[in-house]
């Protein structure tokens, strides 16, 4: 018997499928002839547990860190111990095992670590799936290789896993029990990828506060030229005061120049326009949904996660959800129309926007070469019915259908037009622009555009018909939201200023992952480092003390940089993991080091910030060993440990 171990129900159900013989449903498997499929539900084995290495681990204690396990253990998820024992029963009548987890560094940890923790020693083939099309699915069963070539990828994505428990197990120790110490009562957790989310809004928040507004002046003038009327803004040479964005700071020179304007002739000195084409946005990546969707209707990143998996598991109505790409397989292409006139039939703004669509344009959105472990979001074609769907439902779904529909659209065209007048020998610049094909833009806003400036040619003149010096005044920066919060994780590399390490970054995924960020997000409230003040994330005195207790590097991205680093050489050179982890330890040891009660006190007592939940006394007295959150991740999701 051939067994095929899928990564999660719907790839299972998808390869069996595709096999020549009918598949019929046992627990936990599918039989098609002489193949068995059967399935992970995301991570079905975890880290163990450090007191499963010492049973004096169990008591939280300083002088047991750093916590360095010799031999790596991993323990069954309570609520994976059915599933697990299937596979333990299969393997028994197999004579070859194909792997078939998601084509990327943790959908090969996920399905191998059971195959190895199960003890299989028989052949394993590779099967690699990011198209769940039938036929997709039967080029795939017909090119699987040796797993042997992807036993890098494995230990890359192990010496991750283990990474992170070694970072989070022993510094949220560290923490926890100095901030006893100093008189704090309950976990302070920390973690290579939460850490530095809430120092992003920690610091964005001290930003906010520390603010100190500034006044600046602008002068705008009205000007007649042979093919209408436009506004003008004056641009202030350098000898004048100005600050880093070229705003003038003191009055007077506006003042004096707006009395002489009125009246005054000048000309077009420079005119610049370019034609602009701009094709349609991308089908949605989850990220990329998340932002849009907090944006427009106000839903949390966990809330569009959460519709999204309804979308996907209970109505079948979009493709698998927690996919980083925006891309889709080119297979996709030719089934297009009849998928999206089905999946759009029943809702008549989707009915307007299908009719609009021109299915003889194909876009870069398909695009095989840039199809990862999974495509992009689209519906699947199944006839959805909106009214049955709540309405967060129905709105996130249009927008999933809207974007792919979007790909058969022409692309938006523009002319920008840029135009510089010089007035009583000072310069004014207007801009302005003309569209000349809407294409895909209806479907996206109907926001009134800036209106076009009049017809115009360089050299001809001006007259000023009027003009005004309006006070201003800078503004902080914007606290974050949901959206804008998903959105600097995804562009980590912005916060960063080593040209190096902003370039890894970009490379890689940010900070999380698109399977994580929302979770990331919720844990940070449900530990009471950030709260929700009406759509703003702000963080609360706990958790700003906390970011300020800690080493700066340890609230910073830049850690994540140089592990991917290392990760990759690991994954695409085969190189040792072990300099990796000795020098995660040799960092880890410093961290550690660094932990101190009189600096936590401190911080703690310093810290600015929202009020958070209160700490419960009692909390842990028992056991020396502080309660800890519980993750409310569900059992068939994929775990990626931060």
């Amino acid at each position: 018997m051939r067994l095929i171990i899928a990564e999660k129900p719907s790839l299972a159900r998808a390869i069996a499928d595709a096999l020549p013989a009918s598949a019929r449903r046992e627990e936990g498997a599918l039989h098609a002839g002489d193949t068995v499929v059967t399935w992970c539900l995301g991570h079905l084995l975890e880290q163990a547990p450090p007191d499963a290495y010492d049973p004096a681990y169990k008591q939280w204690r300083l002088d047991h860190l750093p916590i360095l396990p010799e031999r790596w253990k991993l323990a069954p998820r309570p609520k994976a111990r059915g599933q697990l024992a299937v596979i333990r029963r299969l393997l028994k009548g197999a004579r070859e095992v194909v792997h078939a987890g998601d084509p990327d560094r943790e959908g090969q940890l996920l399905v191998q670590e059971v195959i190895e923790h199960l003890g299989w020693k028989g052949p394993v083939s590779r099967l690699l799936v990011s198209d769940l099309n039938r036929p997709a699915v039967q080029r795939a069963l017909a090119r699987m290789e040796d797993n042997s070539r992807y036993h890098a990828l494995y230990r890359a994505a192990e010496s991750r896993a283990r990474a992170d428990w070694l970072y989070g197990i022993n510094l949220t120790r560290a923490w926890t029990l100095t901030g006893r110490q100093a008189g704090h009562d309950g976990v302070l957790s920390v973690g290579r990828v939460q850490t530095p989310v809430l120092g992003l809004v920690v610091r964005r928040d001290a930003e906010i506060r520390d603010f100190v507004p500034y006044p600046f002046h602008v002068l705008w003038a009205d000007l007649t030229v042979s093919g209408g009327q436009l506004r003008a803004w004056w641009q202030p040479a350098e000898s004048h005061r100005l600050d880093e964005q070229g705003r003038l700071l003191e009055r007077p020179p506006a003042e004096a120049l707006a009395a002489r304007l009125p009246g005054a002739e000048g000309r077009l000195a420079s005119l610049d326009a370019r034609q602009k084409r701009q094709a349609a946005p991308l089908p949605y990546s989850l990220s990329a949904l998340q932002v849009d969707a907090a944006r427009r209707f106000g839903l949390s990143a966990k809330g569009v996660l959460d519709i999204c998996q309804r979308l996907y598991e209970r109505h079948k109505l979009i493709t698998y959800p927690r996919s980083d790409c925006r891309y889709l397989p080119e297979d996709h292409l030719a089934q297009a129309r009849r998928t999206l006139e089905s999946a759009c039939h029943s809702d008549a703004t989707l009915q307007q926007w299908f009719a609009g669509a021109d299915f003889t344009l194909r876009s870069k959105a398909w695009n095989d070469k840039k199809v990862g472990a999974h495509h992009a979001l689209a519906p699947t074609g199944k006839p959805a019915d909106l009214g049955r769907l709540e309405k967060a439902e129905a709105d996130v779904f249009r927008l999933i259908a809207r974007n792919v529909l979007a790909q058969f659209y022409p692309a938006l065209e523009t002319r920008e037009v840029k135009a510089e007048f010089v007035i009583l020998d000072e310069r004014f610049r207007a801009s302005g622009q003309v569209l000349l094909q809407p294409g895909w833009k209806p479907l996206f806003t109907t926001r009134d555009e800036a209106p076009p400036l009049p017809p115009l040619s360089e050299g001809e003149a001006c007259r000023v018909t009027d003009c005004a010096v309006e006070d201003r005044e800078t503004r902080p920066p914007e606290p974050f939201t949901d959206a804008s919060l998903i959105k600097a994780m995804m562009n980590i590399a912005r916060y960063v200023d080593d040209p190096a390490v902003r370039r890894t970054l970009r490379e890689h995924d940010g900070l999380g992952t698109e399977a994580t960020r929302a979770g990331i997000i919720e844990t940070l409230l449900e530990r009471g480092y950030l709260v929700r003040c009406s759509k703003a994330l702000r963080a609360t005195r706990l958790g700003s003390g906390l970011i300020a207790s800690l080493p700066e590097a340890a609230s910073r991205p830049e850690r994540t940089a140089l592990w991917e680093q290392r990760l990759g050489a690991i994954a695409e050179q085969d190189a040792d993991p072990a300099p990796f982890m000795a020098s995660l330890i040799a960092d880890l040891q410093a961290l550690l080091a660094s932990a101190d009660a009189a600096r936590l006190r401190s911080a703690m007592a310093e810290a600015r910030g929202e009020a958070g939940p209160t700490v419960s006394a009692s909390r842990g007295r028992s056991s020396g060993k502080p309660r800890r959150s519980r993750s409310r991740a569900a059992p068939t999701r994929k775990r990626r440990t931060r």
